[in-house]
């Protein structure tokens, strides 16, 4: 994913990306009616028919081929939570806005956009790769490190405070600890400052009254059970039952809310 990020064409994606934000990317999952909507008690049916507006922000986890693909959503954690709330008894819009090479940094310019055009009941972040990428592979030294870690908490801290921001309600918010595996084993570098990322993200969650959602453990669980080459494509990127982990943990957490 930080290779891609540095390089020309991930460049030129994301302009495209940018003249397409007016593009909808919101599917609608249907309504299933209730068999005692006709009995429930005065405001329950219009409980029943209240939009939830989930936003997910991301980087290439999130988006998986979103902007190339037919479907909006991606092939990835942000379709499959789809499929799985369309069939519940509330009604969901969802929004992929995940970009390929995506650090925090450019999520946090973009934020306020984003809100300001689907003012979401619920927002899912999931970033954190690309910056230990730049930390790791730009001939940093540990100090240097240390200080873009820094950067990226304060960062962090901006974004929950914006996206905690709301006029009219409270909204939910759950931060996605960002994850690594060692194969290829070059990555197993890399478990320090995720691990030391993850506590910040941890902390910052705690601060703002967002749900921080753990990933790595789980993901290293099944990847012990199933083999690494069933969770992850490269050491970074998921596979679809990879993904199917994160929609099952977000779906339960939806829901238990409803």
């Amino acid at each position: 994913m930080f290779f891609t990020f540095i390089r020309f064409l991930p460049i030129f994606r994301y302009f495209v990306r940018l003249t397409t934000a007016g593009v909808s990317a919101t599917i609608k999952a249907p309504i299933r009616k209730s068999s005692t909507a006709d009995n429930d008690p005065p405001g329950i049916t219009e409980r029943r028919n209240w939009m939830t507006r989930i936003l997910c922000l991301g980087d290439s986890i999130t988006d998986c081929g979103r902007l190339f693909s037919a479907d909006p959503l991606g092939k990835g954690y942000v379709k499959q939570l789809s499929c799985l709330l369309h069939n519940t008894d509330h009604r969901f819009s969802i929004e992929n806005r995940g970009i390929d090479g995506f650090t925090l940094e450019r999520l946090l310019q973009n934020t306020d956009f984003w809100l300001g055009s689907s003012d979401p009941d619920i927002v899912t972040v999931l970033i954190g790769i690309n910056d230990v990428g730049i930390m790791m592979n730009t001939r940093r030294s540990s100090a240097q490190q240390q200080d873009l870690m820094n950067k990226f908490v304060t960062r962090y801290e901006l974004l929950a405070k914006k996206l905690s921001c709301t006029n009219s309600r409270k909204r939910t918010l759950y931060f996605l600890e960002p994850f690594v595996f060692p194969w290829p084993r070059c990555y197993a570098s890399w478990a320090p400052l995720l691990s030391q990322m993850s506590v910040h993200i941890k902390k910052i969650s705690q601060d703002h009254g967002a749900v921080f959602l753990p990933l790595q453990n789980d993901l290293d669980q099944e990847a012990a059970r199933s083999g690494p080459a069933s969770i992850t494509s490269d050491g970074i990127h998921l596979t679809p039952q990879g993904h199917q982990i994160l929609a099952d943990k977000l779906y339960k957490l939806i829901i238990s809310e409803r």
